[in-house]
């Protein structure tokens, strides 16, 4: 008996999926990342993510644009942990909640994502989420690259 999915056949569904979501052909990537997804593949979590929650290819689709976005953000995937980090932030497809904000930020923040280091430089600037830091919101600036 052969495996229904073979590595290899994974691998050119992951890698046929991400080409046509560069090349902004949603529907196709969406047909072909969608079981990647299903299956826990984060990166096709991710820009699952991302195609439901702006309708690209489909009609937008908050809760699924969460779980995925979620999912990959929990398997370490930076860009999600980024991702999922601002839709609790501006509480898009979630409810708002600056805490858990700045958490998802650290994460990715941590894997070296200047993004999120900047982001957080200013959420402890503003004091969202945390107590307002200039000193600390001057450290994430720094490592982000950016002189302030």
């Amino acid at each position: 008996m052969s495996e229904p999915n073979p590595p290899f056949e994974l691998d050119m569904d992951l890698s046929s999926g991400i080409a046509a979501f560069e090349a902004k052909y949603f529907s196709r990537a969406a047909r072909l990342l969608s079981p990647l997804a299903e299956g826990g593949d984060p990166e096709a979590q991710y820009r699952m993510a991302i195609m439901a929650q702006n309708g690209l290819g489909m009609h937008d689709n908050p809760g699924l644009a969460f779980r995925f976005m979620q999912a990959a953000a929990e398997a370490g995937h930076a860009l999600a942990q980024h991702g999922l980090g601002f839709m609790y932030l501006e509480g898009e497809c979630t409810e708002r909640d600056a805490t858990k904000a700045v958490a998802w930020f650290q994460r990715a923040a941590a894997q070296g994502l200047a993004g999120s280091q900047a982001t957080l430089g200013r959420l402890y600037e503003e004091g969202r989420g945390v107590a307002p830091d200039q000193e600390e919101a001057d450290r994430w600036y720094r490592l982000a690259g950016l002189d302030r």
